[in-house]
């Protein structure tokens, strides 16, 4: 059996039970169990396919109509210590921290969701929702405090339980993903997007001009018309900076395993 040692299990001094960087980790593992597997989900990675997906292998739902059990059930088939140690295949998905935040941006903040409260109230309501751009989310993000706020923009390397992993895999070819889970583990990957309505893919790109100080309400518009600025576009040099200052633990992280040429901007790096 392969040794396997937890990432943040001896960050601090104190009975693990009470660790919170371990917790939070451990918190976001799904057990898979007929393969006896180990996935790490991580918020704006296909983690509502990859949670609808096992679900449905665990027996637990037993089509995709009942994807909305998956928001209510995070925490069911997390791995307990032993889970964790005994696994025979541990995986997690990995995507370009440029695109992810722009994601975050697209989804959550362009289309008001919760995550747009929780950081307008933490932040004493020093924005407009309305016109919020995308620069202004990113010069939020500058505080540690808000950078690590909510989840769909948190680090991705605060949500690995483990030092390694059997596989890790790139956001973007996820063609591969299901390739190869589902030779290697036996798992069926059951696309979540036209469920959830999350992501980008069913517009058309906009990068014709640069978004970077586009208001969110005019975004929105955008979106209601069918197109979506593309995430290249809500950058320029400053801001290709500002979040290779501010990711780069995930940027160093990803483009170990993948290359700097899979980043959205590699020659930041």
């Amino acid at each position: 059996m392969k040794r396997r040692v937890l990432k943040y299990a001896s960050s601090v001094n104190r009975n693990l039970a009470a660790n919170p960087a371990h917790n939070f980790a451990k918190n976001h593992t799904f057990c898979i169990y007929a393969s006896n597997a180990i996935y790490s989900f991580i918020p704006k990675n296909a983690c509502s396919t990859m949670r609808l997906s096992i679900a449905l292998a665990n027996g637990c739902i037993a089509s995709r109509d009942d994807f909305r059990w998956i928001h209510y059930n995070n925490n069911t088939f997390n791995a307990n210590l032993r889970d964790l140690y005994c696994a025979d295949y541990t995986f997690v998905i990995l995507r370009c921290p440029y695109s992810r935040l722009a994601s975050t941006y697209l989804d959550k903040f362009v289309e008001k969701t919760g995550e747009l409260w929780n950081l307008y109230y933490a932040s004493n309501q020093v924005f407009d929702p309305d016109s919020l751009s995308f620069r202004e989310f990113c010069e939020l993000l500058k505080m540690p405090q808000y950078l690590n706020l909510n989840e769909p923009w948190k680090p991705q390397s605060t949500f690995l339980i483990y030092e390694e992993y059997d596989e890790y895999f790139p956001f973007e070819d996820f063609k591969s993903v299901q390739d190869v889970l589902e030779r290697k583990i036996g798992l069926d990957i059951v696309d979540a997007r036209r469920l959830t309505k999350h992501g980008t893919d069913q517009y058309e790109p906009d990068t014709a001009r640069r978004h970077s100080d586009t208001p969110a309400h005019e975004i929105a518009a955008m979106k209601r018309k069918g197109q979506c600025p593309g995430p290249q576009s809500l950058y320029d040099a400053d801001l290709v900076k500002l979040v290779w200052k501010m990711y780069r633990d995930d940027i160093d992280l990803y483009a170990s395993h993948f290359g700097t040429e899979a980043l959205t901007f590699s020659s930041a790096v």
